[in-house]
């Protein structure tokens, strides 16, 4: 039988392809482990070089025509340069947004399609929206800027850089300094307080704007509650609160050419109202203080007429005689007394006197609080309107309870000026006392602090932060243009005289060093018409009885609005200090008041101060940035007194104003940007320099 032929001849033994299909595949798969875990490693080396090394530290955000936004992603800032980056406006601190811990990644934005927007979001922390705003005709571009926490819990704080920068603007202090960067507040609601109960606090006048010498403004919404801190010579920062309404930090940075154009650019954005002028004939009259320790009505009177008589003695000429408010209450009362026994026909003896009282020109006082042994106040709890004043309903009837406050000493109660009746009851009382005793000018005290922050209550929406001032402020004006309040804030395009924070009667920085600063911080906040404190300072009470002190005092002021005394000129024993007093009254009434009176006028056309800091004129030269002893009234007078006691010298810096400046004693003439080493200003005189082209 044949046999079957072999169809593999080859000596190749037969493999099945099953078998070497698998040890193919496990072959490869070690390979293609291998290449996979050795791209793995070089991507993420890529990254981590990406990240760390190649990725741009800052990276253009916004652009405009002269300005842009850089994001400096390690030192988590944004800052503000020109295109050119040859110049930095400012620099801020957005601290990793709140949280250390989380590293802020390379910034994207989320609103792309608009290039004048721009959006991004950091997980869990807070969202950004920043918007672009310029105008061409002023040369000037503004970066609005919202911060909003995503969650309740986030605590937003941005700080703004103080390294060549001087700073201006935000409140006043204990010490004023200009500019601000010598500074030191910590971290603190960013509302008026009474400086003499809280010297550490912020005071009058108050706005949430802030000033760069590079050409930077800061304008901060005053619609949300925030902190101040500054660091000296290093930065200030804004911080929002935790709150569940999960409030936004939000605020405006305007950059220009300089910092002249930049403060204008401010006073537009911050102009709601068109400007109001005080009544100027105030500015023609010297304030004296009455100092009476007396505890009746009729011995106000009796020490208002010795005073009165006393002046004329010195031939002092006309002014206004100024009674605090425990001596208005004295008057008062006696007028009231008087009125209710005229009734009974019994007015000779009591009103012997009054005539007397209508003929002054007085000055009272008058504050927002009623002390609770009073008749009015336990009359209001009886007739239903203890709504008057400033209260909380009670938790467990719904009842309102007043809330109780201290003021000069007493316990007292505040009106509350959210309430029409109550304001109309204070009005009345007001119209009252001008028609009894003929008065013109009232001081109204007392508008510093919130009453329910201060004793850690929740105010009513309405009296949150610095309402209560603002209100104050309407109450004032309502009351008359010669009306002086204490506190001010949004409130400078009323027709109000603000009065300086009382100063310590001595040379230092709390005392007459701080007169110029605090003048230049006022009219830069848009506060020109101010009442400085009294001549030889007030905060202690007491009289000054150093001669120099009083006569260098006497030389700034009488350059300022208005001239205010606390400490008479006959104190201090000297005929001279008499003699110089008068001499200075007159100078003020023949050479300051038409000047205020001809820049007045400018400053309600365009906002522009009426004293003016030397940059003014030279806003591009950084020696002007922090000359604090020297001001300019209008662009045509520079006065520059001595502040230091024994000097009969001082520096003087003529800022560069395209014109020659000429002395006024001695009639020379210097080049503008000269420095006057050295020069000689006798303890009678002042060093003022006259524009002349």
């Amino acid at each position: 039988m044949p046999h079957a032929r072999n169809r593999n001849p080859s000596p190749i033994p037969e493999v099945t392809w099953d078998t070497g299909l698998k040890e193919m595949n496990e072959t490869w798969k070690g390979a293609i482990a291998c290449l996979g875990v050795a791209v793995f490693f070089v991507m993420t080396i890529g990254i981590i070089y990406w990240q760390v090394v190649d990725q741009p530290n800052k990276n253009w955000i916004l652009r405009g025509t002269l300005s842009g936004l850089i994001w400096e992603r390690r030192t988590h800032s944004l800052v503000i340069q020109t295109l050119t980056e040859d110049m930095t406006y400012v620099e801020i601190d957005v601290g990793n947004v709140g949280n250390p811990d989380i590293e802020v990644p390379f910034v994207r934005n989320l609103c792309w399609l608009n290039k004048t927007e721009f959006c991004y979001t950091w997980d869990s922390v807070a969202e950004v929206k920043i918007s672009l705003e310029v105008n061409e005709e002023t040369e000037t571009e503004c970066y609005s800027m919202t911060w909003t926490p995503v969650h309740c819990h986030v605590e937003l704080k941005d700080c703004f850089s103080m390294a060549n920068v001087s700073w201006y603007g935000g409140a006043s202090v204990r010490g004023q300094t200009w500019p601000m960067n010598d500074q030191n507040a910590m971290m603190q609601p960013f509302v008026i307080s009474d400086l003499k109960d809280t010297p550490s606090g912020f005071g009058s006048p108050l706005e949430r704007y802030f000033l760069g010498s590079s050409g930077v403004a800061v304008l901060v919404s005053p619609d949300n509650p925030v902190q101040l801190g500054v660091d000296s010579r290093q930065q200030f920062c804004l911080k929002s609160l935790p709150s569940m309404e999960r409030l936004p930090l939000q605020y405006t940075v305007c950059v220009a050419h300089n910092v002249r154009a930049a403060h204008q650019e401010a006073v537009q954005q911050l102009s709601e109202h068109s400007r109001e002028l005080p009544n100027m004939k105030t500015l023609w009259l010297p304030f004296w203080k009455l100092l009476a320790n007396v505890d009746s009505g009729p011995k106000v009177e009796r020490e208002l007429r010795t005073f009165s008589n006393r002046l004329k003695r010195h031939q002092l000429g006309e002014g206004v005689i100024s009674l605090n408010e425990h001596s208005t209450t004295l008057l008062s009362d006696m007028d009231h007394d008087y009125l209710n026994n005229r009734k009974r026909g019994m007015s000779k003896r009591l009103t012997r006197d009054l005539p007397l009282v209508k003929l002054l020109n007085i000055s009272i006082t008058l504050s927002p609080f009623l002390g609770v042994d009073t008749t009015q106040f336990h009359t209001s709890l009886m007739d239903g309107t203890e709504a008057f004043w400033l209260s909380l309903p009670s938790a467990a009837q719904g009842t309102l309870i007043p809330v109780m406050s201290q003021w000069r000493g007493k316990f007292c109660v505040k009106l509350n000026l959210t309430n029409p009746a109550a304001v109309s009851w204070f009005l009345d009382r007001v119209g009252s006392l001008q028609a009894h005793l003929g008065m013109e000018y009232i001081t109204l005290e007392g508008g510093e602090g919130n009453l329910f922050e201060e004793q850690a209550l929740r105010p009513p929406l309405a009296l949150s932060g610095d309402k209560y001032v603002e209100l104050l402020a309407d109450l004032a004006a309502s009351i008359g243009d010669s009306t002086i309040v204490t506190a001010g804030t949004r409130s400078n395009h009323k027709p109000l005289f603000v009065r300086m924070t009382p100063l310590q009667s001595d040379w230092g920085p709390m005392g007459l060093r701080a007169i110029i600063p605090s003048l230049l911080h006022h009219t830069l906040l848009g506060y020109n018409f101010l009442i400085p404190d009294a001549v030889g300072g007030t905060l202690s009470g007491e009289l000054v009885t150093d001669p120099e002190l009083f006569i260098r005092w006497l030389e700034i002021v009488a350059f300022l609005p208005s001239i205010s005394f606390h400490t008479p000129p006959w104190v201090c024993g000297e005929e001279q200090v008499v003699n110089l007093t008068r001499t200075y009254i007159a100078k003020h009434q023949r050479d300051v008041v038409p000047l205020i009176e001809k820049y007045a006028e400018e400053w309600q056309l365009t906002g522009n101060p009426i004293y003016r800091p030397m940059w003014w004129l030279s806003p591009s030269d950084p020696m002007t940035f922090t000359i604090n002893d020297q001001f300019l009234i209008g662009d045509e007078v520079l006065v520059a007194p001595v502040v230091e006691k024994g000097a009969v010298q001082r520096d003087i810096y003529l800022p560069d104003g395209g014109f020659r400046w000429q002395d006024s004693r001695s009639a020379q003439v210097f080049d503008g940007g000269t420095f006057l080493q050295d020069y000689p200003v006798p303890l009678e005189e002042v060093a003022v320099f006259l524009q002349r082209t």
